[in-house]
């Protein structure tokens, strides 16, 4: 795999709390020169990365009930649409960790379900924190992201627990098959991690050192060369 193939996988990420205009408008610029998937944001920079991406083949991606899930469904529903008019072309949703937890699967299915419907049409990818979970939670939660109609199960914020793992790739696409895709997020560095990543099963991976990732493939401390 080469440099612009992996890149091509790749949702360049600025999701901190004290993510400011700026970060979100460089954030932008290497998701365009390196020919990322996307930029995944939190719901607030939408609209600006939206109007900075207008005709270019990068996605915007808005996250929902970030990073911890334990909101109300209704608050979900309403930051999915607000994202979606402000521009979002997907929605990264963090599923209730607790009632997963708790085994109220009806209240999690309805919840990452509402949260679909009210993205009408666009991709939702389902945050399940693989970290705060058991592999029989991480399988649980699959199915019932699925079930809801979901396009996605994602291994982790990158906030909370630990990051991306083979492992939890690999548990996550052998539980969902073809019926859905995984993306993998937390603690990605360097490519062969990203490689392994992709490798395991996962099609989408969430990168916020995008450049320091793709040069580490090129052996450099500097970004790779932007392409046009």
């Amino acid at each position: 795999m080469d440099v612009a193939e992996l890149a091509s996988h790749i949702e360049h990420t600025v999701l901190r709390p004290d993510a400011r205009q700026v970060d979100v408008e460089r954030a932008c610029q290497v998701a365009r020169e390196l020919g990322c998937a996307a930029v995944c944001v939190n719901s607030i920079h939408v609209a600006l990365a939206s109007q900075l991406l207008v005709g270019s083949p990068v996605l915007v991606v808005g996250v929902v009930g970030f990073p911890f899930g334990a909101t109300y469904t209704a608050v979900k529903v309403l930051e999915t649409e607000l994202a979606i008019q402000d521009g979002a072309d997907e929605i990264d949703m963090v599923v209730a960790i607790g009632q997963l937890k708790d085994e109220e699967f009806d209240l999690v299915e309805s919840d990452i379900a509402a949260v679909v419907h009210a993205a009408a049409g666009r991709p939702v990818k389902v945050i399940l924190e693989c970290g705060l979970l058991t592999d029989a939670q991480k399988q649980q939660g699959a199915e019932i992201a699925v079930l809801a109609g979901a396009a996605f199960v994602k291994t982790s914020t990158g906030f909370l627990g630990s990051g991306a793992t083979v492992h939890d790739v690999t548990l996550l696409h052998e539980t969902v098959g073809t019926r859905m895709s995984v993306k993998a997020t937390g603690g990605i560095r360097y490519f062969e991690d990203a490689v392994a990543l992709l490798e395991a099963g996962a099609s989408r991976l969430g990168a916020s050192r995008t450049e320091a990732v793709l040069a580490s493939r090129l052996g450099r401390s500097e970004p790779p060369q932007a392409s046009s």
